[in-house]
């Protein structure tokens, strides 16, 4: 059996201390200020900065998903080593990414006919694609075989969902997600969204006045919605920009105490490619099936 290496594209969010260490490959998105000057994500700018630079001059970026030519860059090495390629890619509904890496698969297929490149669309965004991630890594670590990783995925990758929030629907609003009207009307009555990631789609749940009730209404759906199973499930909780840290702390922390698993590591920050979309203020609870469950 030949070896496999495990690679996604950048918008699972895992952080650049955990990327050696899970030895996963990462193909990064980029991100443009100004049109012209494009940043390679976590490698030529980090979150931090990227949140910092549209706070303090009111910058509303521009994303770009990785070329072809990004996917063979990354792939081509492990290739050569012998390794077969397992890619997970952000869903198809949100990008390209997808398909960027199943035409570097096709190219790549010609020069390496005896390898295996597995290029597949995880459903899924962010701290959800993350969590997927993370499985794939620890069953990888546990002696799984490419193809018992493929039945496991599908399965997999239909159990997670986020719920998420944001303070301000600015973003949405620039990146097409809502009208201007409801963006204006939102930001006059102190009205936050409640929006579900799930199935590699966008969804509105519902409205509530005030940041506070809006972090208690996404404990709350997390509690009704795998409450009763907490212990079939793994729990990540992701932030955008670094003052949403300690508040994010604060729900995992409740969440821990009330006997959910956490995901290691607990928390993921929100990159730049779904940041871009979502804004600096977005906070969100993550969940997965486990592997060894499915």
């Amino acid at each position: 059996m030949r070896p496999y290496q495990v690679i996604s594209d950048s918008s699972c969010d895992i952080g650049p201390e955990y990327i050696k260490q899970a030895n996963l490959g990462v193909v990064p998105f980029f991100v443009s200020f100004d049109g012209e000057t494009y940043y390679k994500e976590i490698y030529e700018l980090t979150p931090d900065a990227f949140y910092d630079k549209i706070n303090e001059h009111g910058i509303f970026p521009k994303t770009s998903q990785p070329t072809i030519h990004d996917y063979i860059d990354v792939f081509e090495p492990y290739l050569k080593e012998g390794k077969d390629i397992l890619c997970l890619c952000l869903t198809s509904n949100f990008s390209g990414s997808y398909q960027s890496a199943m035409n570097a698969k096709n190219i790549l297929s010609e020069t390496y006919p005896e390898a295996r490149i597995e290029v597949l669309d995880s459903r899924n965004v962010t701290g959800i694609q993350g969590l997927l991630v993370w499985e794939v890594i620890r069953m990888r670590d546990e002696g799984y075989t490419l193809d018992q990783q493929l039945e496991k995925i599908d399965a997999l990758k239909v159990t997670t969902k986020i719920n998420f929030t944001v303070d301000s629907l600015e973003h949405l609003q620039k990146g097409g997600r809502i009208g201007k009207a409801a963006a204006l009307a939102g930001t006059i009555l102190n009205i936050k969204p409640i929006i579900v990631a799930q199935h590699g789609e966008l969804f509105p749940e519902s409205k509530v006045r005030g940041h506070k009730k809006a972090l208690r209404t996404i404990m709350e759906m997390t509690r009704e919605e795998i409450g009763n199973k907490k212990d079939e499930y793994r729990v990540l909780l992701i932030y955008a920009e670094k003052e949403r840290k300690e508040a994010t702390e604060e729900l995992a922390e409740e969440l821990s105490a009330e006997g959910f698993e956490l995901a290691v590591p607990p928390l993921a920050q929100v990159g730049i490619t779904i940041g871009t979309h979502a804004g600096p203020t977005a906070i969100g609870i993550c969940y997965i099936k486990k592997h060894e469950l499915i």
